[in-house]
């Protein structure tokens, strides 16, 4: 947060006048709408206060934060967090560390399927069974996140750029 510019002040659109702390830490925490924001203010005690948004690769990201920012200070639900994992791939997370807990003990891949999915497959049947191939993309995955790949889960959503 900062302050508005003049330039940008507007008489017909008047912007939100918000109180920060005169604490001088810079951090801010509002309680908005049951949502806790966190924010940074350039300048204690603003009174009308503005936004600055770089253009750059996270551009679309710092916009998304902006809006929820906005509506949580308008007593309007703020949406979704962008950077939130989806309940499917916090799921195949938490499959992929069983997986990597069980191949660590020495247990095979047949049998920590039949205790992930609760199904018991042959071994005739395990080689072209679906749950095997299943388990060899749980297997890869364990095995990058122990190799250092859940470092990636720590830049979510911004991977990649």
């Amino acid at each position: 947060m900062a302050p508005l510019p003049d330039a940008l002040a507007d008489a017909a659109h008047r912007p939100l006048s918000l109180t920060f702390p005169r604490d001088g830490t810079g951090e801010t925490l509002i309680d908005r709408s049951g949502t806790l924001l966190r924010l940074y203010v350039v300048q204690p005690g603003i009174d009308d206060a503005g936004v600055i948004l770089p253009l750059d690769a996270l551009f679309d990201v710092r916009v998304q934060v902006a809006l929820r920012l906005w509506r949580a200070l308008n007593g309007r639900p703020p949406g979704p967090d962008p950077a939130r994992l989806s309940p499917e791939r916090t799921s195949r997370l938490i499959l992929a560390l069983r997986t990597l807990d069980g191949l660590e003990d020495g247990t095979s891949q047949r049998e920590i399927a039949s205790v992930l999915f609760g199904r018991d497959i042959s071994a005739q049947d395990w080689l072209s069974h679906d749950l095997h191939f299943r388990m060899k993309r749980l297997v890869r995955l364990a095995r990058g996140l122990a190799a250092g790949g859940y470092r990636r889960l720590l830049q979510h959503p911004f991977r990649g750029r």
